[in-house]
């Protein structure tokens, strides 16, 4: 499965941006990681097929999961962004997997930037 960001990009506190991750074939699981520099990976929201999402304690308010099977898509919309939010940003995807844990994720796009000033 080959998963592909994209919507990054630079906004003032406050703002908002809208992430799409485009997948090549069907996976149970998807989810969004972000890793800033000097930082671990982590999670931010997760989803499983079943529309259930997951998210961080971080984000809970402000971020919104969302996927569309029938366009193999996963969306994450982020609102009153904070410098905080500022890192690499991850599509994730698993065949079973719908956890918490990065290294637990079989699937992984190229990331996509996002910086928060």
């Amino acid at each position: 499965v080959q998963l592909v960001e994209s919507g990054g990009g630079s906004v003032q506190t406050g703002g908002s941006l809208r992430l799409s991750c485009a997948a090549s074939g069907w996976t149970r699981c998807m989810g969004w990681f972000r890793q800033a520099p000097g930082k671990e990976r982590e999670a931010v929201a997760t989803i499983n097929d079943g529309g259930s999402p997951n998210y961080a304690d971080s984000v809970k308010g402000r971020f919104t999961i969302s996927k569309d099977n029938a366009k193999k898509s996963l969306y994450l919309q982020m609102n009153n962004l904070i410098p905080e939010d500022t890192a690499m940003y991850y599509c994730a995807a698993d065949l079973d997997y719908c956890g918490g844990f990065a290294r637990y994720f079989t699937y992984w796009g190229q990331g996509t930037q996002v910086t928060v000033s």
